[in-house]
Order: C-alpha cells, then sequence, then structure tokens
C-alpha cells in the first residue's frame, strides 16, 4: 500500500498523543485510583466459587498429565518440566498456558490424579511467577483470565489441600487484585479493563471480606459496561467473538450476585440482555458465527451453552444500527452484512477492512463467507485475513478501505483510518427485504464512494446484488482497476452450467443442492482462496470474482438463484 498521506499521518499522530493523555489522567483522576488507595489485602477464605459454563474436555486431563499442552495450534511437550519454564511457541499459546482456562478439564475428569495435578501446576506457578508482576502471564488480560478460572475451578485446586498451600493460594489472589487495581487505574479503555473488573468483582463476591472491592469493583464494571455494550447490544470492538467471550463470563457473574444475595447491577442485566438478541444475529443456521472483525472459529456447542441461558428466547435482531450490522432471513436463507464504522482505534486490533462486506447461508450451508481470522498469531496471516480483499466486498486497486497502522507504531495493528460515514436503508415489502449502504473509506485517495444494495426474496431462492462506484467530487487520485470478490465455502464447488464463456456459475452445496451465480454482461472468474475459520486450520477455498475499471465500468448487477431444475454436481 502506499504511504499514508498527510492527513493520515496527522490523525496517527493526534491519536497517539490523546491515548499518552487519556492514560496520564487515568493514573491521577481514575475512581479506582492507585493500588494503595484501595487499602486491600489478601483473603482469608473464599464462600463460593463461580460456575465455569465453557464446555470441558475429560480426556485433554490425560494429556496435561503427561506433560501435554495443546494451545492455539501449538503442542508443547513439557518433558518433566514446569509448562512454565519452557519456551513459548506463540504469545497465544503462552496467554492460554497462563490463563488456566484449562483447569475445566481437569474438574471434569473428576478423579483424585486430576486433582493433585491441578493442585501441583497451580502451586508451580505460584512458586515460578507469583510474585513477578512482568513477563509471561502479567498481561492484564492474561491475569484477569487466570483469576477467574481460578476462582472457578477453587473446588478442584483447593481440595485436599493443606493450610499452607491454601494460605498461598489466598495470598496470590490478593496478589492478582493489587496487580489488576493497578492494571484498572492505568488504563481508560479496552478489552482488557472491562474483564479485569469483571475479574475483581467476582472476587469480591467469592471472597469473604470483599464488600468494599465488591461495591466499588461493581460500580466501575457498569460505567464500563455502558460504555462497551452499545444500545443494540453489540460489543464497541465490532467482533462477534467479543460477545461469546464477555456472556460466559458476565451470566456466571449474574449468578454469583444471586448466590450472595447481592442486588445485580442493572447494567449487567442489561447488557445481557441486549447482548442475546445480537449474538443471534450473527448466527448462520449450521450454528456458526459470521466472519467479521476479528472472529475466527466457532465452537458451536459453546455459542449453543450460552444461548441456553436466553431465558426469553428472542428472536435474531435484524437492524443493528449502533453496531453496524444488518441481517435478513427468509425461508432458511441468511444474509448478514457489516453495514458499520470501525470500531474506536482503542478496540480496533482485532477489527476488519470489511465495510459493506456480507456473509450468507441457506439451508444450513455457508455459500458466500469472509475469509476469517486465522488461529494462528503469524504477522503476515493475519494481516492479509485483515485486508479489504479478504472479503465478500468490492475493492478498489488492491487497497484496504480502512488503514491498519503498521510497524513501528503505537498504533501498530490498530484501525487509524477509514470509513467515516456509512448511511443504511432498509426495506422491507411483499417481496422480500433490501439493505442499501455506502460508505467513503475510498473517498480521500480515489474519490470515489461505493455503494452496495442486497436484497433477498421472501421465499430465500433469490439474492440480488448490485456494486456502484460513484465520484464523490472531491479531487484524489486516479483509481484504477477494482474487484468484487465473493469468497466462497470450502464445501462449495464450483460447475459450469453452460458451454459459454458468459453462463452461470453452479455454486453446489454438500447436499448436491445448486445455486446459480451470473453477473449482468460481465465476466465472472473463479480464483484460489483461503479460509482461516475451519477448526482443522486454513483450508484452500476459491472466490468469485467482477473485474473491471472505475468510471468505466457500469454499475455492477449480480444474482445468486437456487437451480429448481436437474444440475449434474460434477
Amino acid at each position: 500500500m502506499a504511504s499514508s498521506s498527510v492527513g493520515e499521518r496527522l490523525r496517527v499522530a493526534g491519536f497517539v498523543g490523546k491515548a499518552a493523555a487519556r492514560k496520564l489522567r487515568a493514573v491521577a483522576t481514575a475512581p479506582l485510583g492507585l493500588a494503595t488507595r484501595w487499602r486491600f489485602t489478601s483473603p482469608d477464605r473464599l464462600l463460593i466459587a463461580p460456575q465455569d459454563i465453557r464446555t470441558t474436555d475429560p480426556t485433554i486431563a490425560n494429556d496435561i498429565y503427561a506433560g501435554y499442552f495443546n494451545f492455539s495450534g501449538k503442542i508443547v511437550n513439557a518433558h518433566g518440566a514446569s509448562p512454565f519454564e519452557v519456551d513459548s511457541p506463540s504469545a497465544e499459546w503462552a496467554a492460554a498456558l497462563h490463563g488456566f482456562s484449562w483447569l475445566r478439564h481437569l474438574r471434569a475428569a473428576d478423579t483424585p490424579l486430576s486433582r493433585a495435578n491441578a493442585r501441583a501446576l497451580v502451586q508451580e506457578w505460584i512458586a515460578a511467577r507469583g510474585r513477578v508482576d512482568s513477563g509471561p502471564g502479567w498481561d492484564a488480560g492474561v491475569a484477569s483470565r487466570r483469576m477467574l478460572s481460578w476462582l472457578s475451578q477453587s473446588p478442584l485446586v483447593l481440595d485436599g489441600a493443606d493450610r499452607a498451600f491454601y494460605r498461598r493460594f489466598m495470598k496470590s489472589l490478593g496478589w492478582h487484585a493489587r496487580f489488576l487495581q493497578r492494571a484498572v487505574a492505568a488504563s481508560s479503555d479496552g478489552r482488557d479493563r472491562l474483564t479485569a473488573l469483571i475479574a475483581l468483582t467476582q472476587l469480591g463476591l467469592c471472597a469473604q471480606g470483599m464488600d468494599r472491592l465488591q461495591r466499588r469493583a461493581s460500580r466501575l464494571l457498569a460505567q464500563e459496561l455502558t460504555k462497551q455494550i452499545l444500545p443494540d447490544g453489540g460489543h464497541i470492538g465490532r467482533c462477534p467473538q467479543s460477545i461469546v467471550d464477555l456472556l460466559l463470563d458476565l451470566l456466571p457473574l449474574r449468578q454469583a450476585f444471586v448466590a450472595r444475595s447481592v442486588q445485580v447491577p442493572p447494567a449487567l442485566i442489561n447488557s445481557i440482555d441486549r447482548m442475546m438478541p445480537m449474538l443471534r444475529l450473527y448466527r448462520h443456521a449450521d450454528g456458526s458465527l459470521a466472519l467479521f472483525n476479528g472472529m475466527g472459529v466457532t465452537a458451536p456447542d459453546t455459542v449453543a451453552t450460552v444461548l441456553a441461558y436466553d431465558d426469553a428466547r428472542a428472536a435474531p435482531l435484524s437492524n443493528a444500527p449502533h453496531s453496524g450490522y444488518q441481517r435478513i432471513e427468509a425461508a432458511g436463507s441468511v444474509l448478514i452484512m457489516d453495514a458499520g464504522r470501525p470500531p474506536p482505534p482503542a478496540f480496533s486490533s482485532r477489527a476488519h477492512a470489511g465495510t459493506l462486506a456480507f456473509e450468507f447461508s441457506a439451508d444450513g450451508h455457508r455459500i458466500f463467507v469472509n475469509c476469517g481470522a486465522p488461529a494462528s498469531g503469524r504477522d503476515g496471516l493475519t494481516l492479509a485475513a485483515r485486508s479489504t480483499a479478504a472479503h465478500t466486498v468490492l475493492v478498489v486497486s488492491d487497497t484496504n478501505s480502512s488503514r491498519i497502522g503498521a510497524r513501528p507504531s503505537a498504533v501498530n495493528g490498530l484501525i487509524v483510518a477509514g470509513p467515516s460515514s456509512v448511511p443504511v436503508t432498509r426495506r422491507e415489502d411483499a417481496l422480500g427485504a433490501s439493505v442499501e449502504a455506502s460508505h467513503d473509506g475510498y473517498e480521500r485517495r480515489f474519490g470515489l464512494i461505493h455503494t452496495r444494495s442486497l436484497s433477498l426474496s421472501r421465499d430465500g431462492g433469490r439474492l440480488t446484488g448490485e456494486d456502484r462506484l460513484s465520484r464523490s467530487g472531491r479531487k484524489a487520485a486516479g483509481a484504477g482497476e477494482f474487484a468484487i470478490r465473493f469468497h466462497l465455502h470450502p464445501l462449495i464447488r464450483v460447475a459450469r452450467s453452460g458451454e459459454h464463456e458468459g453462463a452461470p456459475l453452479a455454486l453446489i452445496t454438500p447436499d448436491g443442492d445448486a445455486w446459480l451465480f451470473q453477473a449482468e454482461g460481465l465476466l465472472v472468474e473463479v480464483e484460489e482462496s483461503i479460509f482461516f475459520a475451519s477448526p482443522n486450520g486454513a483450508r484452500a477455498a476459491q472466490q468469485l470474482v467482477i473485474a473491471g475499471r472505475a468510471g468505466q465500468t457500469p454499475d455492477v448487477r449480480w444474482s445468486l438463484t437456487r437451480d429448481l431444475g436437474e444440475t449434474d454436481p460434477e
């Protein structure tokens, strides 16, 4: 990508300056204040253990006992040494190890051996890392996850423990609390701040004599939920996985308030109630979540577990203007569209440059998808997955519609420029429903506005679209070619439905059903693609591509229609 404009560099510099000022202001004026102002001491004992509602696999306990630790696609054999002393193959692997969420698998095994193994591993960590406050495991997000895991799995860890271990365990919880208080006081933004407040509130409820901690943390948690959970239930970072992760923490927290006979903060109740319909908006009929803004592999059992707590069984949200998503559902067909601006920079580390991208599924099969986020943390793959070209959307001159900060910079990986205006119009009538949206992400550089219209028939059998590039009147460099990319799920096969070059393409589902895709008067090419969001790692896939030149190619109209005739799947 070409070097950024002077205006963009000024915006980046402004963001960095504002971030530094916010951090200094937060340290000086945060309601929690510095850790010393809490006058916090280590808890004497735990009164309750919150429920961990994440799914478990007791067979993993055998692997851990044998010294094999499998996280984030990487397997490490500790060879009899402490896993906390071995070299980490990736940052994601280290975060998973030091977060201790895997303790739930040992608890699921429910054997004397698994209980002794859990306690030994916790003791090893306390001895090696427990009072360092830096290095592996001492990131605010990881430390919060570890404290939540220790609290929820405390019956496993403390079963049969002697008094000396119990005391060390409690002191370590106190050390974690002091560390997280400092982290909250020094931060005014980000998911880690919210997770830290959840952990502190949970400790205040679980430990005896921690009422003061509980009240202060609960008050700040309510404020943070109001800030980060938007009125339509989406998270400010716009990643579907964030909704799942937060509900996995907030639902047990709500139960802990009830168990301790403490009034549940209204902000907590309201946030959960709003997030459930939003989670359903992201969900395809096969249980997977749409691949927008950092979403990778879906754990369908985890999503199903979370939705089981939805007492209202609310219907999926269809119009989420605050989060910037649209959903149209008809007779088993589902269309989900990103129709929003990028999130604020502080929450954009996982966000993608995919404005106006969409996904489409029918009869339980995903057809058009985005490439999704890779499980691996390799920078090259992650950056490629975040690019506009990795989405089912139009891309101009192979340029991202949002600019992602690069190294070396304080904004590395954050979205620092992108669409500022994304107007959306939604219509429904007897024939079906449609959404029209536009974005100005290409205006500053190319003087172009991208407008996309999508319509789904009431019987779910016909999806039509129109993509248009129009001049905004702004003087800018001329754009060259554009490409409209339609990434296909790896299980979808492509075949020509006729012999001539312009014949529709048949997109064949695993059931043998065919959908015919064509563009009016334009050639549709079939190219290679990659699908990152597969449980077994990245998979080869295909994509349909309609190419043209800005200012020369007329509006591109295309359609996907269910083929009701006989189609040879070969």
